[in-house]
């Protein structure tokens, strides 16, 4: 990991930011995960799941900080952006942020279920990934990991 690349002192305002956002898409009865877009230290944008609201299987925090950064800067996308995620990129996501061209994915809890980073396929790690993001995980990974267990066993009970 390079100097640059170490999470600042700040990268525990932006995954606050991005657990504040989870929190309010549990509110929306969302699964809660939030996630924030950053470049040279200023938030474009932040967003929580909103897949039930929109009615859109695409909606995903990460999916939604993309479309939100590239209609503010007019541009398909994002080098030089970072994401802070509660959870590790799904697939999907994955694949999205490598489109946009993010630099760096930082992500709280890792999923080993529906991953696509660290866990399930693996996306940065095939041949026929473009663009692979620098990934670093665990950032306030107890937290991130525990509002997802909560909302989940609420749902059991």
């Amino acid at each position: 990991m390079t100097d640059d690349a170490v999470p600042s002192p700040t990268w525990s305002r932006y995954m606050d930011l991005a657990l504040e956002e989870a929190r309010l898409a549990e509110q929306r009865g969302e699964v809660p995960i939030g996630a924030v877009l950053v470049r040279d230290g200023e938030i474009l944008a932040r967003a929580g799941n909103r897949t039930l609201e929109l009615n859109d299987p695409t909606a995903h925090a990460e999916v939604l900080v993309i479309r939100e950064a590239c209609a503010r800067l007019q541009s398909q996308r994002l080098p030089g952006c970072d994401v802070y995620v509660t959870l590790e990129p799904c697939p999907m996501c994955a694949t999205a942020l490598s489109f946009a061209r993010i630099r760096r994915i930082y992500y709280g809890a890792g999923d080993e279920k529906g991953g696509g980073v660290d866990h399930g396929p693996r996306l940065y790690a095939q041949p026929t990934c473009h663009h692979a993001p620098e990934v670093y995980s665990g950032l306030a990974e107890q937290d991130c990991a525990r509002i997802l267990r909560d909302f989940f066993q609420s749902r059991r009970d």
